[in-house]
């Protein structure tokens, strides 16, 4: 399996689950309620099952990535909501999902996509302890560059342009997801 399409999906799940998620089967008797917690799923279950990241769960799926997001990991998912999408130009996503245009929509995706996992507090630490940005390497093989403005943490793509931190450290049995406001793109 390819390390990019891994990066992809893991960073598409990353977007999909910005919150944890409880599962009640039977709330009419406490003993048989069964909360599954967003540490039972994987990326890729964690952002299905919440609504800001529908647009990205779309995208992973049409990149192919669900298999390699649902792998042992561990991943961090920069992961867009729904409104980053819609920031992108009109038509953007449609013509990303269309199946002629799998290879650029793989390498968007495994872009929001980080080897290891990387908790808030751990980013944080990288930035302050090198003067102030993290250069971080994506699955896809290029580099986001992580700083702090006003106590957020800014991820900033090889063109310049920025996204920031909205939710933090939502986790997943093989990783965890930060959710973003803007789609960053590689070269």
């Amino acid at each position: 399996m390819n390390f990019k399409k891994l990066f992809s999906l893991t960073l598409l799940a990353l977007s999909i689950s910005l919150s944890s998620v409880a599962n009640v089967t039977n709330p009419e008797n406490d003993k048989k309620i069964k909360k599954e917690t967003s540490e039972e799923k994987t990326i890729v279950g964690v952002a299905a099952s919440n609504d800001n990241f529908t647009t990205l769960v779309a995208a992973v799926k049409a990149a192919g990535l669900v298999d390699v997001l649902n792998s042992k990991g561990p991943f961090t998912v920069f992961a867009p909501v729904n409104d980053a999408f819609a920031k992108l130009p009109e038509g953007t996503v449609g013509t990303l999902l269309k199946p002629e245009n799998k290879k650029l929509l793989t390498a968007i995706l495994t872009y929001h996509v980080v080897a290891g996992e990387f908790k808030a507090k751990d980013v944080v630490k990288a930035i302050t302890d090198n003067n102030g940005i993290f250069v971080i390497k994506t699955v896809q093989g290029g580099q986001l560059t992580a700083s702090l403005k006003d106590g957020k943490v800014i991820l900033t793509d090889v063109k310049g342009n920025t996204s920031t931190v909205v939710l933090t450290d939502v986790a997943a049995s093989n990783g965890v997801i930060h959710a973003i406001d803007s789609v960053v793109m590689p070269q």
